[in-house]
């Protein structure tokens, strides 16, 4: 072992490629510099690295966030120097740029509707809503669950019968999907709303539109009861609120829309100042209940009445549920579709 130490250091060093970084304007070692100042240099302008090299993990947070810092030091600087530069031009500024947004840069989809395109208005008189639009038939929703559900479901469900006018909450016990629909036909039901349950959460929401469909399968995520918002006005009155709708510009997302304002009557009293919206944003559909306050001539507040929730389409299906024969419109199949992130289905 000795011997083979002494000749380790007796190995003599192999040339070395020459110094990594220079001062800039000087000359390598071999363009005649002195070791003291190269040596300088180096010390001076260390070789560039990655932080995701750093072993340590508490050093590589730390550096990571000074990185950050000083990414948004430079960002903060330059946004400065713009801002004085267009004090400066005055009236002969630029405009500013449009910010590259996920939305803003959308793959065009085909189906994407103009609402008054004569097609359009066609099909949205002769669909299976058609008659809630002329205020022929007043909306009759039944509300229920999956079998046996917990306390937060059931009272997410009481709490969503008070956001929907003429709506009913049934707790399910051992009765099938299938036999239900038949008898709220034969109540004068309209719409059926089933709220599904996984470890005591509701995950998922189904409504279907009777008596002849179609069906859509949601996934449910970010639920807040009242309780749970912040700043929170009181519980909402009885008064038939306001719908909005907004951006469902494809022919899937038409209907989408179309049976969500199918669940509302289509006389709003204004009295209430009671808002329910449906807001499609990157395939995802946020809703909000809320309460408008005039403050004064100009100044108009809002304030959240709840309950909260986050839908993502999974499926449409043709006619009521059926999921062994049911005829599906519409299936999301993540890998054959989520090919790109700038494309959107609704």
């Amino acid at each position: 072992m000795a011997g083979s130490r002494s000749q380790e250091q007796e190995r003599p060093k192999e040339p070395s490629d020459g110094p990594k970084a220079s001062a800039p304007g000087g000359s390598g070692e071999g363009q005649g510099t002195p070791p003291e100042q190269s040596q300088a240099a180096a010390a001076a302008f260390p070789p560039t690295f990655s932080v995701s090299e750093i072993k340590n993990k508490q050093r590589r947070h730390f550096m990571f966030l000074r990185w950050k810092q000083q990414q948004r030091k430079e960002k903060l600087a330059i946004k400065k120097k713009r801002k004085k530069e267009r004090e400066a031009l005055g009236e002969k500024a630029p405009p500013k740029p449009i910010p590259k947004t996920i939305e803003n840069q959308r793959v065009y989809d085909e189906t994407t509707v103009d609402p008054n395109d004569e097609e359009v208005i066609l099909d949205e008189a002769t669909d299976e809503f058609a008659s809630y639009f002329n205020r022929q038939t007043v909306p009759k929703i039944l509300i229920t669950t999956s079998d046996r559900p917990r306390g937060r479901t059931v009272r997410f469900c009481e709490q969503l019968s008070t956001c929907i006018p003429n709506s009913h909450v049934y707790y399910r016990r051992g009765l099938a999907l299938k036999r239900i629909i038949p008898q709220c036909i034969s109540r004068d039901f309209t719409d059926l709303i089933v709220v599904n349950e996984d470890r005591k959460v509701p995950n998922g929401l189904v409504l279907s539109h009777l008596p002849e469909g179609p069906t859509a399968h949601f996934r449910m995520s970010s639920v807040r009861l009242r309780k749970e918002i912040k700043r929170k006005g009181k519980d909402p009155t009885e008064h038939q609120p306001e719908i909005i709708l907004n951006n469902f510009t494809t022919r899937l997302g038409h209907s989408v829309g179309r049976m969500f304002a199918s669940l509302f009557p289509h006389d709003p009293q204004f009295v209430g100042r009671q808002v329910a919206t449906f807001h499609n944003q990157r395939d995802y559909i946020f809703f909000r209940f809320h309460r408008y306050i005039f403050k004064n001539e100009k100044k108009v507040a809002i304030q959240e009445l709840g309950p909260r929730f986050t839908l993502k389409l999974r499926s449409l299906q043709k006619g009521t549920f059926d999921s062994k024969f049911g005829e599906y419109e519409w299936i999301h199949k993540r890998r054959e579709m989520d090919t790109s992130r700038r494309k959107f289905h609704l």
